[in-house]
């Protein structure tokens, strides 16, 4: 079957666009294609810096016909509803059309063959709509047309199209079709420098070998192996290291299409600045990879860059001028570090007393101080120590002042580690200003020592209550704060760190600590807003446990007993929980406490009453209630004091000797008696196998 060819020639494509590009141009031809009739076996799309290209093979040479019938009036309509039927059908006479015999009557039915028109054709229509339709970030306008009614924009200009249709074994056919004065074609270019000549070529395999011998590596995976490769083997070669990083990889193989990897070296002087900064600084100016020794785990004063072109003096001209730029940049993050060194973290706190946070949650001061208050009540909860947790909360957000951070962001936390070490801060301190941001993914480390636990717990909690206590909660995909980010950062902070917090009283008191002017936050929602927050973190939890294979009503099962603001504990019932019901017992228990529910629930709906009390023993009549009540009595006890001590696998346990007098009730025992007492004292009955499960969740929450 013919294969498509299809490539876009530019100016220089933002690498951060280039992957959503190919991936969108895959979508948009092949979805068009299948609309179309057109199913095909593959495809596949690439890019450089300069053009997007896709191959689409196993596309038939023409659409399928297609028969439908239309039906019309019945027989013995109006005229004119007969002769609209056949202007829309295009039938010339009554006679083509079928009659088909229906209950309402006769219908004339219009039998419609449309014949599939060549795929050629489909594609010169389907691929302009998607050039001038491509969903770009942003876009421009460029020459002389650009001022016309409907000119095309793209992302950089536009200046050139190849689109070939055609079988292997022939020579392809051009897809013909024409966009602002630019004819698709045959034609496109190799490297901008060294191969700059036009290309003619027919079908994927020919275009791609021709752009390599024109050095252009087309796919952006085999950009990215040989830049790996090739930096490993330059680091080892000197008895080095490379420092990978996969978002910069991923960069550097959008800036390239023929990428040549190159070593450079700067001044030893600069690796007194500590290694984060050094990265930071080659990383976000010249987009190069840092080069650490295997001996010491140290950076090295070397860094590797990926040119675009094999230079004719080896690339010394190109590692002289990066060495230029890497050299500048270092002096000024040199100069940054020794500057911020001469100022104390705790002088830097006053200027929070003018930086608002949020204009209704008071200033960063402000908040600093409830971080402080909050962290100092969480300490003995985690076991940290209390005045080391104050001094760090007090300390934690000051680096967002200093000069390194205000020019490397992404250093915050960090730095505040660095600096309150310099002035000879307590370890532990010093390494919540870094680990307090944390976990801030799900890939994140979670922390362990306890003061950085303690701060990073108040800090996520009092930004939960702050901007719950304002409204301004997550909506739908919308989450401006970070809020979902937050609930789960702490989640796992507690539930890793084995950590016993109950959430309802830390939120009540960051409430507390909120500023006086809370009048903007309504009292009657304050008071909600516990609970309220409760049950976003079980929400959140469900999450977490779903990524982990945990089934959310399980959680919801939990949380159905109400007061459940332990998340650990939450998390240790979900897991026996989960146990209890893969056993024959779980699941069969499970069914008859679904059973004694739905009966329940029809019960009370008839009769406008629950069946709330203890069962009479004196109105048992078969030995199956009797064993049943006796069951319940003794589950009630053992699963009651295994719940007590926190061992929910013990509470499982016990509730499995409630699943043979459950069923033996179910098979033997008429709910519904003839008898009024004798039904209403078996309903309750049924009541007590619910309140019985109950120990250890809500059943009728479990799916299944």
């Amino acid at each position: 079957m013919p294969d498509l060819l299809l490539e876009l020639f530019s100016e220089e494509i933002p690498a951060r666009m280039q992957a959503k590009a190919a991936d969108d141009l895959r979508r948009m031809v092949t979805d068009k294609l299948v609309a179309e009739g057109l199913v095909y076996e593959g495809a596949k799309a690439f890019v450089t810096p300069r053009r997007l290209a896709l191959t689409v093979h196993g596309i038939p040479a023409r659409q399928p016909d297609l028969k439908t019938e239309r039906k019309g009036p019945k027989i013995g309509a109006p005229d004119a509803a007969v002769q609209g039927f056949l202007k829309a059908t295009g039938l010339k006479s009554l006679d083509e059309a079928n009659i088909q015999r229906d209950p309402k009557g006769d219908f004339y039915i219009a039998l419609i063959e449309k014949p599939g028109r060549a795929t050629l054709d489909v594609l010169a229509e389907l691929l302009p709509v998607i050039v001038r339709t491509f969903p770009w970030p942003k876009s421009m306008r460029w020459g002389e047309r650009s001022a016309k009614p409907g000119a095309l924009t793209w992302v950089r200009p536009l200046h050139s199209i190849i689109a070939t249709f055609g079988i292997e074994t022939e020579e392809p056919e051009v897809v013909k079709f024409a966009i602002d004065g630019i004819d698709a074609g045959q034609t496109t270019h190799g490297h901008r420098f060294m191969a700059p000549s036009a290309i003619s070529v027919r079908r994927f395999d020919d275009y791609e070998a021709k752009l390599k011998a024109a050095k252009v590596v087309l796919d952006p995976q085999a950009r990215k192996d040989i830049i790996l490769a090739d930096a490993k083997q330059l680091a080892f070669a000197q008895g080095f290291e490379l420092v990978e990083d996969q978002v910069l990889l991923d960069e550097v193989s959008g800036l390239v299409e023929w990428p040549v990897v190159l070593m450079g070296s700067f001044d030893q002087e600069f690796l007194s600045i500590p290694g984060e900064v050094i990265r930071a600084t080659i990383r976000n100016n010249q987009k190069c990879f840092v080069v650490s020794d295997p001996k010491t785990g140290k950076l090295t004063n070397k860094f590797i860059l990926t040119a675009n072109i094999e230079a004719s003096d080896g690339g010394k001209a190109i590692i002289a001028g990066n060495e230029r730029v890497i050299r500048a940049r270092l002096s000024d993050a040199k100069f940054f570090y020794e500057t911020d060194l001469k100022t104390k973290l705790e002088d830097r706190l006053p200027k929070f007393e003018q930086i608002i946070f949020h204009e209704k949650l008071g200033t960063q001061g402000e908040r600093i101080k409830r971080i402080e208050r909050l962290a100092a009540e969480i300490a003995p909860l985690v076991g940290a120590d209390v005045e080391k947790t104050k001094r760090a909360a007090h300390l934690a957000k000051a680096d967002l002042l200093t000069e390194v951070v205000g020019e490397f962001p992404e250093l915050q936390g960090l730095m505040g580690k660095y600096y309150a070490l310099a002035q000879g801060e307590d370890a532990s301190v010093a390494a919540a200003s870094e680990e307090h941001w944390k976990p801030q993914g799900p890939a994140d480390r979670v922390p362990s020592d306890p003061v950085s636990i303690a701060v990073a717990l108040a800090d996520k909690i009092d930004t939960l209550v702050g901007f719950w206590a304002i409204d301004e909660k997550p909506t739908g995909s919308k989450d401006p704060y970070a809020l979902r980010r937050a609930a789960l950062g702490a989640i796992r902070l507690i539930v890793e760190n084995t950590i016993r917090l109950p959430i309802l009283k830390a939120a009540q008191s960051a409430i507390d600590g909120l500023p006086a002017k809370g009048a903007k936050y309504p009292a009657a929602d304050v008071q909600k807003l516990p609970a309220d927050l409760l049950s976003f973190f079980a929400d959140r939890l469900k999450v977490q446990l779903r990524d982990q294979g945990a089934r959310h009503d399980l959680v919801d099962a939990v949380f159905a007993l109400g007061g459940q603001d332990d998340l650990l504990m939450v998390v240790r019932r979900v897991e026996a929980l989960a146990k209890f019901l893969d056993t024959d017992d779980g699941k069969n228990l499970l069914a008859g406490t679904k059973r004694a529910s739905n009966i329940l629930s029809i019960e009370e709906k008839k009769d406008k009453r629950s069946f709330d009390g203890a069962p009479d023993a004196a109105l048992y009549k078969l030995d199956e209630e009797k064993a049943l009540a006796k069951a319940i009595d003794q589950v009630k006890s053992e699963a009651g004091s295994a719940v007590a001590k926190e061992d929910f696998a013990a509470a499982m346990r016990a509730m499995a000797k409630l699943r043979p007098a459950v069923d033996a009730f179910f098979d033997k025992v008429k709910v519904n008696d003839d008898e009024p007492k004798v039904r209403e004292n078996r309903l309750k009955l049924l009541n007590e196998i619910r309140a019985a499960t109950r120990a250890v969740a809500d059943f009728s929450k479990i799916e299944g």
